[in-house]
């Protein structure tokens, strides 16, 4: 297993009601290591990295970016506005976290009764483990 696997499991375990972790590089759009309690199609993973690319580094969020750097006088400097986003289906949370590096985004998947208040913090204290693990 590798150290970013080890770490993925950790998150797993250390998040309430977590079922699936993910690490996704945003710049080719690829999953670099997910764990998770069920197994899951291929095609569904490939397309999850693909998403979550387009959720945080899409052509309308670029676009929108660049309309608020523009309206604050904000130079480009490489850094997101998007962060974190909180999903809610109908059984599931989705947690996505950017890396600080900006390139590397983190993905929570957490049963709908999770407590959110719980969730974010604990998904947030599993960052820099996952990012020191590449």
């Amino acid at each position: 297993m590798s150290n970013l696997d080890a770490m993925l499991q950790k998150a797993v375990t250390s998040i309430p009601d977590c079922v699936a972790a993910g690490y996704v590089d945003l710049a080719s759009g690829m999953i670099l290591g997910m764990k998770s309690v069920d197994s899951h199609p291929n095609a569904v993973i490939e397309m999850l990295a693909a998403a979550t690319a387009d959720l945080f580094q899409g052509p309308n969020v670029v676009a929108i970016e660049k309309l608020f750097r523009a309206a604050r006088g904000v130079p480009e400097n490489g850094m997101h506005y998007f962060q974190e986003i909180i999903v809610n289906s109908d059984n599931l949370i989705h947690v996505f976290l950017r890396g600080k590096k900006q390139q590397q985004v983190a993905t929570f998947v957490c049963r709908k009764g999770a407590n959110l208040g719980m969730v974010l913090p604990k998904a947030r204290l599993a960052m820099p483990d996952l990012e020191a693990s590449l």
